[in-house]
């Protein structure tokens, strides 16, 4: 009887865990993804404009620096776990498997930054700076994994009050520590303090209300209550872990290939330019992460039913939607282009100083390549979705390769206007082959319906 009693109440207690974790509709979780992408992005620009207006172009090449160097080993080490994660709709690997495997890289991601900002020999300031925003971003990482799994069962509301709490209280953090030191180092460790707060006190909390909302988790299978110390043990098995690792490898290798393409045209502008030019072109280019917000926010939150229509074969609905989403990346990148174009210099000299409004015409071009950044976006998430991952790491080697052999070319003899050149080339030969491979993608698709109807 005591038993029966028990195994009721669990069931009422399960029931309501699932009612609370329902998936919200794509237009309720585009709305809260784009505020929460919104509210952070304006607060990841508030740092520039706090180092901007508080301190030297070169307090800017630092801190850009430091993500220009953590950002491709983080990004490599996190194995795009998260997209892999959000589309996996037939959950062939758990939570548990996830986090066991972004634990590991991480700390090795870690390992990696150490070496070579030793091995660079960089100034004993920009080597602290560099490991500081590595720090940082592995917490970040951290999370990442639980917002895979906020994003897996299209609950991205609660990814975006995350995000809304995790902004502003970054900035803050960020600003008080420049403010009261002058110095970028102790704001980027009040940085790395607020996001491990929000990891440990909101992060944490919804990956549990998630996984105690029914059988779709490992730890829903037995009728006995766990606590979240244990729903949030990562599991250690190694051939599981070797599996999903092997799975997520290209898709990591191009996500870090990305990350690299961005900052491959830093890298040189650093080299010819000096800390101070890196400061004048990375406050520009900062400002594509306006529109990126409504892309990332647009895509994460399409993702997982892009890759739904995809695995039921619906090709009609993914095809539309995917048609839906560049239309908003063309939308949205000829906006920002007249913006620049009419209000480039009012903008850059309200946001920075007057020498940053110098440059407006390097402004212009850096919109240009985010237009075209947004659509071979959007194609990348159709690559995604698809499961099309060994050849997006192909795409974005031989992108990186022609970025370099450009930006030798071009920075060189037209500074900063020649590493905007180079990143709209770059994006168009990425959009390019994007747009081809997920044209192949569809017709492979429409190919087993055939053939499937013929039988």
């Amino acid at each position: 009887m005591l038993a029966n009693v028990m195994r009721l109440a669990l069931s009422q207690r399960r029931l309501l865990f699932a009612r609370a974790n329902q998936s919200l509709s794509l237009r309720a979780n585009f709305s809260w993804t784009f505020i929460g992408n919104i509210v952070y992005s304006v607060s990841q620009c508030g740092m520039l404009v706090v180092l901007a207006k508080m301190g030297a172009p070169e307090m800017v090449g630092q801190f850009v620096l430091g993500l220009a160097v953590t950002s491709p080993v983080i990004m490599f080490a996190n194995l795009a776990l998260r997209p892999v994660q959000a589309t996996d709709a037939r959950h062939e690997y758990l939570f548990s498997d996830y986090l066991a495997l972004r634990l590991i890289t991480t700390v090795l991601a870690l390992l990696v930054i150490v070496g070579i900002t030793f091995a660079v020999a960089y100034r004993w300031e920009t080597a602290l700076v560099i490991l500081a925003v590595g720090l940082a971003k592995a917490i970040e990482a951290i999370s990442n994994v639980f917002y895979g799994l906020l994003q897996q069962h299209e609950r991205m509301d609660r990814i975006a009050k995350s995000m809304i709490i995790k902004g502003p209280l970054s900035l803050l953090a960020f600003s008080v520590g420049v403010y009261l030191t002058n110095n970028v180092l102790f704001g980027i460790a009040g940085l790395a303090i607020a996001w491990a707060l929000i990891l440990i006190g909101y992060d944490m909390r919804c990956g549990v209300l998630i996984l105690n909302a029914g059988p779709r988790t490992s730890y829903s299978t037995k009728p006995r209550k766990v606590s979240w110390v244990g729903m949030l043990r990562p599991r250690w098995e190694v051939r599981r872990l070797r599996r999903l690792a092997w799975l997520a490898l290209p898709l990591g290798v191009a996500m870090m290939l990305i990350s690299l393409n961005a900052n491959i045209p830093r890298y040189f502008v650093e080299r010819y330019l000096g800390e101070q030019g890196l400061g004048f072109f990375a406050a520009m280019a900062y400002l594509m992460i306006v529109g990126g917000t409504m892309v990332n926010a647009l895509g994460q939150s399409a993702s997982p039913r892009l890759a739904k229509y995809y695995a039921t074969k619906h090709g009609a609905a993914y095809c539309t939607l995917l048609t839906k989403l560049i239309g908003t990346g063309v939308l949205l990148g000829g906006a920002g282009v007249m913006v620049a174009i009419v209000a480039g210099r009012k903008i850059l000299t309200l946001l920075y100083k007057p020498e940053y409004a110098a440059h407006t015409d390097v402004f212009v071009w850096l919109m240009v390549a985010a237009t075209i950044s947004y659509i071979s976006s959007f194609l990348g998430y159709g690559m995604t979705a698809s499961r099309y991952f060994r050849i997006q790491p192909v795409i974005f080697a031989l992108s990186s390769l022609f970025s370099i052999i450009l930006c030798l070319a071009f920075i060189p003899r037209f500074g900063m206007l020649g590493a905007a050149w180079t990143m709209v080339i770059i994006y168009c030969f990425q959009a390019i082959v994007a747009f081809l491979t997920n044209a192949h993608a569809i017709y492979g698709l429409h190919k087993t319906l055939n053939d499937t109807r013929r039988k």
